[in-house]
């Protein structure tokens, strides 16, 4: 399949495509992975990252595994996979959508009769997936569009656009979705420290769609709410559990924010994300490396910006309770509170 520009990742020549995102907005290049090894690798770097892209992430690596070399027969075939399978859900643990990605093509993988066939069905089931997210997206971005009026201003925070998921977008795609029904919206992005997905990424996307964005620092949330400069939040979300969203590190401030100024605050994600039989105390939180936080730029390590030495926390996410939460935005709709009675309503299908 040959992608369009935009599409964030996909297969072609045997191998997943994927626009490295730790290079924007500097340069514009695709990466190709022809093995396992380098996918892991693409996710741990955040070449690709966002919960619904790592889901396309994880599909597509276990059809790589089928792909990356030759088996004698189909139990070496699955053994193989199993232990690459292993590999890729180690690279991000906070993230459910890319485990539901592994599990769901392991499994087509682990149920063929032969080589060929594993082959055959893990590579359909892998695009599957990838065709579902635009589909699903493109839902979240029509229900979400209905809580936006003509002229408002969105604040959100980091990259949940077209680079966070196969395309199209979740929280930026319910912005995307309401210009397209002919409505003036405009967006706040907070850079997103440190590795500034807000600043390189979102502002990146919305400024080649002519929307219209203005870049703030992150600790400019709270005057931007207090001057009445906001509107809503959207955010997305790595996992939702019963009592808390998981998403990108200071998010949570954000929402407090956002509750103390009257400000709605919206989660748009797909029901992927949701964990529902777990709570906050069952996540693990990934902590990224120190040097995001101590030098100017990770890639060249030529300016500190803090002593060598210094000690760091570099937590990558947080949890916001749902006492927070305005609102769910899914591709079955608008999720209310009372979310311990509504979201299982959805999840069952039944909304």
């Amino acid at each position: 399949m040959k992608a369009s520009i935009m599409r964030t990742i996909y297969w072609e020549d045997n191998a997943v495509k994927l626009i490295d995102q730790t290079l924007l907005p500097d340069r514009f290049e695709i990466l190709t992975c022809r093995s396992v090894d380098e996918l892991a690798d693409a996710i741990k770097r955040l070449s690709v990252r966002g919960a619904p892209a790592l889901e396309a992430s994880g599909a597509y690596g276990i059809a790589l595994a089928c792909y990356e070399r030759e088996f004698k027969d189909v139990d070496e075939l699955k053994e193989h996979v199993k232990e690459r399978a292993k590999l890729l859900s180690s690279t991000r643990p906070t993230a459910v959508n890319l485990f539901y990605g592994i599990e769901r093509v392991l499994k087509v993988v682990l149920s063929s009769n032969d080589v060929e066939e594993a082959k055959k069905r893990a590579l359909e089931e892998a695009e599957k997936i990838a065709e579902e997210d635009v589909r699903r997206n493109k839902l979240i971005g029509k229900y979400g569009a209905e809580l936006l009026e003509d002229g408002d201003t969105v604040l959100t925070y980091c990259n949940t656009g077209r680079l966070a998921t196969v395309d199209w977008g979740t929280a930026l795609g319910v912005i995307r979705s309401a210009i397209e029904q002919g409505k003036r919206v405009r967006v706040i992005a907070c850079e997103t420290r440190p590795l500034n997905q807000g600043s390189r990424l979102t502002c990146w996307e919305l400024m080649r769609d002519g929307i219209d964005v203005t870049l703030i620092a992150d600790n400019m949330v709270g005057i931007v709410m207090q001057r009445r400069m906001v509107d809503k939040v959207i955010v997305g979300a790595d996992r939702i559990v019963r009592d808390g969203v998981f998403n990108k590190i200071g998010t949570y401030t954000v929402a407090i924010v956002a509750k103390e100024h009257g400000v709605p605050f919206y989660v748009a994600a797909p029901l992927t994300t949701f964990d529902w039989e777990r709570s906050v105390k069952d996540v693990v939180i990934e902590e990224r490396n120190r040097e995001e936080l101590i030098y100017c730029h990770i890639k060249c390590k030529k300016s500190f910006i803090a002593p060598k030495d210094v000690k760091v926390f570099n937590p990558a996410f947080d949890a916001t309770p749902l006492s927070y939460v305005t609102a769910f935005i899914t591709e079955r709709g608008v999720v209310y509170p009372p979310y311990e009675e509504n979201v299982p309503k959805v999840l069952e299908g039944k909304s």
